[in-house]
């Protein structure tokens, strides 16, 4: 059964949106006003209609849901290709501390919550403030704002020494912040990075080696998509090829 608090993803066949219910509020679309008090206590996959009679599926959304159709982007967004290969790549689970440097629009730092909760967190460091408040609307649609903490600053300034069980650094020149790095990790633990360009892997590489990186590895991720007519299956016109190149390694 809904309940308020949720999120709930309503959809036409053309349109969809995505709703935290609260008893009392109206949700409004083009096709008409729905009270919230109507999709409190109906089931998913059941009906909704607006005050003039257009109706919607209430679903209830995954995350890849979120990330891909529900968040505000003000950035590009890393991947759930990428983002679920990540939370895996560095061991991240329930209780768990990891830093997070470059939040974006949070869909990284959703999926990596979702993995930490009930007894860990996601410390995000940020220097753009505009891009933390809207990534913290984007993590509450999710209902994972519990198990995130921002900081508005870069890696340049000074981090918890010996903190985190795992790092994910999604920032431009990250060849710059590494001793800051490597200090605020525990002896042993993962870290990963994303950069968009060869060059940058490069320059990354040479420093993560000159501060003694451990189990190196750089990797892009590809994902085709295929139509799904069975009399004529074939790849979809356009694919999300490349979103960047991904480097891992461990401290020691």
């Amino acid at each position: 059964m809904i309940k308020e608090g949720d999120t709930v993803w309503l959809k036409d066949k053309k349109n969809s949106f995505f709703v935290v219910l609260k008893k009392g509020e109206i949700f409004g679309t083009h096709k008409g006003n729905i009270p919230h008090d109507e999709i409190i206590g109906k089931n998913y996959g059941d009906t909704v209609k607006t005050h003039k009679g257009h109706e919607y599926i209430l679903l209830k959304p995954t995350l890849y849901d979120i990330i891909m159709y529900g968040i505000k982007r003000k950035t590009q967004i890393i991947y759930p290709k990428d983002s679920a290969y990540i939370t895996l790549k560095l061991g991240v689970t329930d209780g768990m501390k990891v830093l997070e440097s470059g939040i974006g629009s949070g869909g990284l730092t959703i999926v990596m919550a979702n993995a930490v909760k009930p007894n860990g967190k996601i410390y995000c460091y940020e220097r753009e403030e505009k891009y933390i408040k809207n990534a913290l609307e984007n993590i509450k649609l999710a209902g994972l704002e519990r198990y995130v903490e921002t900081f508005n600053q870069d890696l340049s300034q000074p981090l918890p020494e010996n903190e985190f069980d795992a790092a994910f650094i999604d920032v431009r020149e990250p060849w710059l912040y590494i001793e800051n790095i490597k200090k605020s990790l525990k002896n042993g633990s993962p870290v990963g990075f994303l950069v968009p360009t060869t060059n940058q892997v490069s320059m990354l590489l040479e420093e993560l080696e000159k501060h003694k990186f451990i189990n190196l590895e750089v990797m892009e991720i590809l994902l085709r998509h295929y139509k799904p007519v069975p009399d004529r299956l074939r790849p979809e016109d356009r694919m999300i090829a490349h979103t960047g190149y991904l480097i891992f390694g461990r401290k020691i």
